[in-house]
């Protein structure tokens, strides 16, 4: 595969709002605690990097709805690099 045929895509996921987040929570606490009293929400998500063979964004994201996200409970935010 050359690098031409190669297409890069970066996905953000993140939780819903509204959804509670566990590590977001732990994080906001832990922060508290070393006095960063000014933070007042965390969300924690993932970063997912790509590199496709002709890829296309609309496959990109069948890929998320049907692995790299939970659409239940996340959201997420595709990008792409011009190649």
């Amino acid at each position: 595969m050359s690098e031409a045929d190669q297409r890069r895509f970066s996905i953000f996921v993140s939780p819903l709002r509204g959804v509670l987040d566990p590590q977001g929570q732990a994080a906001l606490g832990a922060l508290h605690s070393l006095g960063y009293d000014e933070v007042e929400d965390v969300r924690i998500g993932k970063y997912i990097v790509l590199t496709v063979r002709g890829g296309s964004e609309e496959r990109v994201r069948e890929m998320c709805e049907k692995l790299l996200a939970n659409p239940i409970i996340e959201d997420y935010r595709i990008e792409s690099e011009s190649g």
